[in-house]
């Protein structure tokens, strides 16, 4: 009969099935990202079938968020976890759930490509704005899966920055599709865009959400680096 295992081994083993967990979401980041750029492409060339493939491609996404969420209730049940430990596993929970709902609104985008045929009446300046927007998202996420490795603060904050020039082309995709004119298939055209703006800028919130997960890691406090319509403290413009 083997001797009970000690606290020090019970303690080495948390950490070592914690360190793989987070691996686990990281990866979860990238498959994010990959299905971000796959459905931006479908939308840029109206492809029908790449967007049924991001649709199918959720169930993975969906069956990772199940695996990360019952391995850490699982780990959590095994030992009691010590203060940085504890705020790592709370937030990983976190990081999966922002990773399924990157997942649901690549989804919700290629939803809308079916619904206006092989040739709808694209406005090109508009499709150019949301490809922009959706590769700078792409790169968004990326660089909060970076900042979270890494835990650089400073890579997690400049994601607000980032996250701004997302919100000016989310306007301005609006203003284009108001712009549409009278025809009732390109105005129909122009508001699934405005559509799958917000889906888009909804992701590049959700990867600034996982950099402020790892502001509590850090640190045991949340701070919400900003919400859509008001700048947090640090990042409000000085008085004069």
């Amino acid at each position: 009969m083997s001797p009970p295992a000690r606290d020090g081994d019970l303690r080495v083993r948390f950490q070592e099935e914690l360190a793989q967990i987070e691996q686990m979401a990281l990866g979860g980041l990238d498959l994010a990202t990959a299905q971000l750029r796959r459905v931006i492409e479908a939308l840029e060339h109206r492809d029908v079938k790449l967007a049924t493939d991001v649709i199918a491609g959720d169930d993975e996404l969906d069956r990772l968020y199940r695996d990360l969420h019952e391995r850490i209730l699982s780990l959590l049940a095994l030992q009691a976890p010590v203060a940085g430990d504890l705020r790592l596993a709370a937030s990983l929970l976190q990081v999966a759930r922002l990773i399924e709902r990157m997942g649901d609104q690549c989804v919700n985008i290629a939803k809308l490509i079916p619904l206006d045929g092989h040739e709808p009446p694209v406005h090109p300046v508009l499709l150019e704005e949301l490809g922009v927007m959706g590769r700078l998202v792409a790169d968004e996420v990326e660089q909060a899966k970076r900042a979270y490795a890494t835990r650089d603060m400073v890579l997690a904050r400049d994601l607000v920055h980032k996250d701004r020039d997302v919100n000016e082309l989310n306007r301005r995709v609006f203003q284009f599709a108001w712009e549409s004119g009278d025809d009732a298939d390109a105005r129909e055209w122009a508001m699934h865009m405005v559509l799958a703006a917000r889906a888009i800028e909804r992701i590049g919130d959700q990867a600034v959400d996982i950099g402020e997960q790892l502001g509590f890691v850090l640190t045991g406090q949340f701070e919400e680096f900003r919400d859509a319509s008001h700048p947090s403290a640090s990042d409000a413009a000085p008085s004069v």
